[in-house]
C-alpha cells in the first residue's frame, strides 16, 4: 500500500507538471500570436488578472522576448491609452487623490487587507507628472507602476505579494485626458505647493507606521517635486528615486565598462549631459560621488567633468537667476555657449548623454564631431519611449564609422559592422538591470535607508560582469536571459553593504548564515519563483 501510494504521488507530481507546462506553453504561444505589441501587453495583463503564476512562469523563461511589452517601449503606449484599454479596467493597484486626506491610513489599511498585501515589502508610486518621455498622463501613470510591481518579481525575486502599486493622483495638466470621458482620474489641474506635500507626506507617515520595512520607490515624479520629495523622506524611511537614482546607477555602470574597455580610468572621463532634469542630474550627481570615492578627486574636481545642456544652452553660473534648483550644483564658470555642437567642440567630452527626449537631437554632425574627438566615443541617446531616443543605433554607427560604444534606453535592432561584418548589438542601458536588485537587497537585507553608496556597489557590480569581447560586440551588460545571476550577484553585494554600513537590519543568525555559505548563496535562497519550479525547457 505504501508503494503504491507513493506510485500514485509521482504520477500525480507528473501530471500537475505537465498541466503547468502546457499552460506554459499555450499562453506562449497565445502571446507571440498578437501581432501588436500594444496587444501582446494587453494579453500580459489579462494573464496577471486570469493566471497570475503561469505569467511569471512565461516571463521568467522567456525574459529577453516578453521585456519591450512590460517595460520600453510599450508600457509608453499602454500608459497613454490606460483609460481605454480593456485590459487596464481593472487596476492592480491602490488610488490616492486628495480627498483622501486625513484618511490615507484608512484606505491604506483597506487596500492592503483586501488585496492580500498584509506582508508588502516594495511599493512603487507616482503621481503621474512625468510618465517617461511622454509628460503627464495623471491616474495613467498607475501603468508604469505595475509594469515595474511586474519585474520586481520576474527579475527581482520578490514575492509578488510582497509588491504593491500607488498612483497618487493630484490631477493633471493633460487637457484631453481631463475631456475624455473614460478617464479615471481627477478631472483638474494639477494640486501643487502645501496640498500636494502634505497628501505625500502623509502617505509616506501612513506606510512608516504600518510598514516600515517597506521600501518606496519614487517613479516619474516632476522635476519640480522628485528631488524634494526624495530628499524629504529618504532618511527616514527605506526609498530611492529610481528615474534619478536607478537611471544614474545603470548608467555609470555602461560608463565603466565602456571606460575598461579602453583602458581608461573613471578619472579619465568629461560627460556632457544633453537634457538637465532629474535623470540627468541624477547621473551626474551619481559620477560626481564615483569620481570621489574611486578616483581620489575633489567634491569640486568631480562637478567639474560634468556638464549639461538644457532648453537655453550650457548651464553656466552667468545664468544663476533663472535656472531651476537641482541645475545649480553643475553650474560652472564657462561662457555661454547655445547649441550642442558648439558645446562639444569647446568641452571635448569623452562622452554625450542624452536625457532630452528630443527625438534626432543627435545628428550626423553631432555624432561626427564626437566622433573626431575620440577614437571611440560614448553616445548614449538614453530618452524613453524610441519615438523620443536622441539616435538611432544605426546613425551611431554610421556617422562614428562604426566606432560608436552605445547605450540607449530602448531597445534598437543590430547593425553589421561594415569593416569585418560583425554583427553588433545596441546596448540598453534599462533600468530593470538595477532597480529589481536593490528592492531585494532591501527586502533581504531589512534595509532602514536606501544610500547613494548602495548604487556605487551596484554600478561597479553590473560593469564587471561584461567582458571586453561582449563589449566590442556591444554588449556592455549581460543578455536580460541571465538577469537571475545579475540581481543575485547585484544584490548580495549590496547586501554586503548594508550590513557594513549599518542600514541592513539582518538578524544574528541571517548574517552567520550569509558570512558562512555566501552572501550570493544567501540572497538565491530569499528569490521568489513560481511554484511548482518545473523545466521551462520546451517553451
Amino acid at each position: 500500500r505504501e508503494r503504491e501510494r507513493e506510485r500514485e504521488q509521482r504520477e500525480s507530481a507528473k501530471t500537475q507538471s505537465k498541466i503547468i507546462m502546457a499552460a506554459s506553453a499555450s499562453a506562449l504561444k497565445t502571446f507571440r500570436s498578437k501581432l501588436l505589441p500594444i496587444e501582446k501587453y494587453s494579453f500580459l495583463r489579462h494573464l496577471q488578472s486570469a493566471e497570475p503564476l503561469t505569467l511569471y512562469r512565461v516571463l521568467a523563461a522567456n525574459a529577453m522576448e516578453c521585456l519591450p511589452f512590460v517595460y520600453t517601449p510599450t508600457v509608453g503606449e499602454a500608459c497613454e491609452k490606460y483609460h481605454v484599454l480593456p485590459a487596464t479596467k481593472t487596476s492592480f493597484g491602490l488610488f490616492i487623490n486628495k480627498g483622501d486626506v486625513g484618511k490615507v491610513g484608512a484606505k491604506l489599511r483597506k487596500f492592503i487587507e483586501e488585496k492580500d498585501k498584509e506582508d508588502v515589502k516594495v511599493a512603487v508610486v507616482t503621481d503621474g507628472e512625468r510618465i517617461l518621455g511622454l509628460g503627464d498622463l495623471g491616474a495613467n501613470g498607475m501603468g508604469i507602476c505595475e509594469g515595474k510591481s511586474m519585474l520586481y518579481t520576474v527579475f527581482g525575486g520578490v514575492d509578488p505579494r510582497k509588491v504593491m502599486s500607488v498612483c497618487i493622483d493630484v490631477g493633471t495638466e493633460n487637457e484631453a485626458l481631463r475631456a475624455h470621458e473614460e478617464y479615471r482620474g481627477l478631472r483638474e489641474n494639477r494640486i501643487r505647493g502645501e496640498m500636494y506635500d502634505e497628501l505625500v507626506d502623509e502617505f509616506m507617515r501612513e506606510m512608516r507606521m504600518q510598514k516600515p520595512s517597506c521600501l518606496i520607490q519614487f517613479e516619474d515624479f516632476g522635476n519640480a517635486n522628485a528631488f524634494r520629495v526624495l530628499e524629504n523622506h529618504r532618511r527616514v524611511q527605506p526609498c530611492f528615486n529610481d528615474d534619478i537614482q536607478g537611471t544614474a546607477c545603470v548608467t555609470l555602470a555602461a560608463l565603466e565598462a565602456a571606460l575598461r574597455e579602453q583602458k581608461k580610468a573613471l578619472k579619465d572621463i568629461t560627460v556632457l549631459f544633453y537634457g538637465a532634469g532629474e535623470a540627468g542630474v541624477g547621473i551626474g550627481e551619481l559620477v560626481v560621488r564615483a569620481l570621489e570615492k574611486s578616483g581620489g578627486l575633489s567634491h569640486e574636481e568631480a562637478k567639474r567633468r560634468c556638464f549639461f545642456m538644457d532648453s537655453k544652452g550650457l548651464v553656466v553660473k552667468s545664468r544663476l537667476h533663472e535656472l531651476q534648483p537641482h541645475k545649480i550644483l553643475f553650474a560652472h564658470e564657462y561662457e555661454p555657449v547655445k547649441d550642442l555642437k558648439t558645446a562639444i567642440t569647446k568641452l571635448k567630452p569623452t562622452a554625450l548623454i542624452g536625457v532630452s527626449t528630443i527625438h534626432n537631437a543627435f545628428d550626423k554632425e553631432v555624432i561626427e564631431t564626437m566622433s573626431a574627438l575620440n577614437e571611440r566615443p560614448i553616445i548614449f541617446p538614453l530618452s524613453n519611449p524610441t519615438s523620443k531616443a536622441e539616435c538611432t543605433f544605426e546613425d551611431a554607427m554610421k556617422y562614428s564609422n562604426d566606432k560608436v560604444i552605445f547605450a540607449s534606453g530602448s531597445p534598437f535592432p543590430s547593425v553589421v559592422r561594415r569593416e569585418d561584418g560583425v554583427e553588433i548589438f545596441p546596448a540598453q542601458a534599462n533600468n530593470a538591470y538595477v532597480f529589481p536588485a536593490v528592492g531585494l537587497a532591501s527586502v533581504v537585507a531589512d534595509c532602514k535607508e536606501i544610500t547613494d553608496d548602495h548604487f556605487l556597489v551596484a554600478a561597479e557590480t553590473l560593469a564587471a560582469l561584461a567582458s571586453n569581447d561582449d563589449i566590442d560586440r556591444g554588449y556592455l551588460f549581460p543578455d536580460f536571459t541571465e538577469i537571475e545571476d545579475v540581481t543575485a550577484k547585484i544584490a548580495a553585494n549590496v547586501i554586503e553593504k548594508m550590513t557594513k554600513d549599518g542600514t541592513g537590519r539582518m538578524t544574528q543568525e541571517e548574517l552567520s548564515e550569509a558570512k558562512r555559505d555566501g552572501f550570493e548563496s544567501f540572497t538565491r535562497k530569499r528569490m521568489w519563483k513560481p511554484p511548482p519550479e518545473v523545466s521551462h525547457a520546451r517553451l
